[in-house]
């Protein structure tokens, strides 16, 4: 999801079951009041696919709402979403969560320039998708002389 999607570990945690949707092969984030929509392609589609079927198996009489659980968490009462310590240690050495979304931005916005297709895909604020693509392109967006 960070590589491929650039979403934050803090948005990862908290990801609805509801909000999956693998028969358009879409999944919804829910930020603040807002929602953001993620096609999914074939890999994360399938990857969420087989993590449905896992969970299911594992935890059949879970009931926590969040798409991603741990041993813990899908058996707490008080349903919690995972610890962020959990998806970091996903993680190979030296990779971090944040560093992992920067760098898909990054490389996103090396490719098209296109700061309205990054804030569409990512979802991000027309001032952060204009600091990609300046850092991607520093050739396009010198200041004249004076």
């Amino acid at each position: 999801m960070v590589a491929i999607h650039a979403l934050p570990g803090h948005e990862i945690r908290i990801l609805c079951t509801t909000g999956l949707d693998l028969s358009r092969g879409t999944l919804e984030v829910r930020r603040g009041m807002l929602r953001h929509t993620l096609y999914l392609e074939a890999l994360t589609h399938q990857l969420a696919a087989d993590w449905t079927v896992c969970r299911h198996r594992r935890w059949p009489a879970s009931i926590n709402p969040h798409l991603l659980v741990s041993q813990k968490s899908a058996v707490d009462p008080d349903h919690p979403p995972v610890s962020i310590g959990l998806l970091r240690g996903a993680l190979p050495r030296g990779l971090t969560l944040s560093g992992l979304r920067q760098d898909r931005i990054l490389d996103e916005a090396a490719e098209t320039a296109d700061p309205l297709r990054l804030m569409r895909l990512f979802g991000i604020a027309e001032q952060t998708a204009m600091r990609y693509v300046t850092a991607a392109h520093p050739e396009r967006t010198t200041k004249l002389p004076r």
